[in-house]
């Protein structure tokens, strides 16, 4: 049993692992399986937090476990909880823009491909119904925000309290983002601490503070 369906033990798992296995199967992920890769999508019907998130790390594909290096370990301080909170499915899903690795470039990962999201996100949809959902970085706000997004990436967080409270949109927990980190203080003292608020109120824990 791979890491994924050990997560999923008792959390009626059964459509999001059917889901798992027509993306593993998919023509245009063939190079991937080829390799031995797994697609990187974890949740069940019961998950209360949804995270959009970019694409799998190098780390976190080759583990199987989603957010599992430095970007995760500030991700789940954000979010005001445990990796084994984190990992529970009847908790969190944690859906990529694209399923896979998609290898280096010149300034970082490459984007997540084309086609992706539009293909399987709605169908991953239909199976989980959050109570939040956390859109993490500018690929994941352009697609599920639509004209609610603003011009740029940091406006759109910027706005978050506008977007509504189901939805929050957040900057990718990436160590390299110290530079906006840096140049928007607002992110840390004001988004975060409401942040842990609505996962708390999302989970059924309560208010969470800092």
């Amino acid at each position: 049993m791979d890491d994924t369906a050990r997560r999923g033990r008792g959390t009626q798992p059964d459509r999001f692992a059917a889901l798992r296995d027509e993306i593993a199967a998919d023509p245009a992920n063939a190079s991937y399986t080829a390799q031995g890769w797994r697609p990187l999508i974890t949740g069940s019907p019961a998950s209360r937090v949804l995270i959009v998130s970019q694409a799998p790390g190098r780390r976190a594909q080759e583990s199987g476990i989603p957010f599992n290096d430095a970007s995760g370990d500030r991700l789940l301080r954000w979010l005001g909880v445990t990796r084994p909170e984190f990992d529970d499915v009847s908790r969190f899903a944690i859906v990529p823009m694209d399923f896979y690795y998609p290898g280096k470039g010149a300034s970082g990962d490459l984007p997540p491909r084309r086609g992706i999201a539009e293909a399987w996100h709605p169908r991953i949809l239909s199976v989980v119904r959050p109570k939040l959902t956390i859109l993490v970085g500018a690929h994941a706000q352009r697609f599920h925000l639509g004209d609610r997004r603003r011009p740029t990436l940091t406006e759109t967080v910027r706005a978050w309290r506008e977007v509504g409270p189901d939805v929050i949109p957040v900057v990718h927990p990436s160590p390299l983002n110290v530079g906006w980190h840096q140049r928007n203080p607002w992110f840390e003292e004001e988004l975060v601490p409401d942040l842990r608020r609505r996962v708390a109120a999302a989970l059924g824990t309560g208010g969470a503070e800092a």
